[in-house]
């Protein structure tokens, strides 16, 4: 007498074995998809890890920047928020990050915060972007970074650019200005300073 069990014929596997199966690898599926947006990031040369700005550090950029106008471009622009203050403050105001869900959510809230007219969010690579039509630039960077993005920034931007790092300095160049404290710590930057300096 067979202890397969009912509608089980002598020979074959239990149903539920392949259930468990099947549930197991869409399982897996969905967590590598949902997974890769923000570990792929992470392979590439400079890891830039998404950490949101506090409310102190996005206040702190706005005052740095405080009577400036023109177009602005948040760096890893992540969740969106530096750029949609700025926005909110007049600035044309652009946000390039490697993320894409990052991306259609900040889509979403300049939406629902009523400034997507004048913010625009882009997927990309910073290193495959021009920055040169922007006159105020903003940037969350790491340590590994900050000298190459140096290079970057002298060769591309306009003498009378503005450049806000945010939690770690320029290695090089001299701030005209550095407010906040501990990790809220902004650093401004004139480019005519760091431009003339590399001459």
């Amino acid at each position: 007498m067979s202890d397969l069990g009912p509608g089980t014929r002598p020979g074959s596997r239990p149903r539920w074995g392949l259930v468990l199966l099947g549930a197991a690898g869409g399982a897996g599926l969905a967590l590598y998809v949902a997974a890769a947006p923000f570990v792929a990031p992470a392979l590439r040369r400079v890891c830039l890890p998404f950490v949101p700005a506090s409310a102190a550090q996005v206040e702190t950029v706005l005052q740095l920047l405080a009577g400036r106008r023109g177009a602005l471009v948040d760096i890893g622009s992540g969740d969106g928020r530096i750029v949609i203050a700025a926005a909110k403050q007049g600035f044309r105001a652009v946000g390039y990050e490697l993320n894409p869900w990052l991306v259609w959510y900040s889509r979403y809230r300049a939406w629902r915060e009523g400034v997507h007219h004048n913010t625009r969010f882009y997927i990309s690579d910073l290193w495959k972007v021009n920055f040169s039509e922007y006159n105020n630039v903003v940037i969350f960077g790491v340590p590994q970074m900050m000298q190459s993005l140096e290079g970057k920034l002298e060769s591309e931007l306009k003498g009378n650019a503005r450049v806000v790092a945010c939690r770690f300095p320029f290695p090089s160049w001299i701030a005209v200005h550095e407010s906040g404290k501990g990790i809220d710590t902004a650093w401004l930057y004139d480019a005519k300073s760091f431009k003339t300096a590399a001459k």
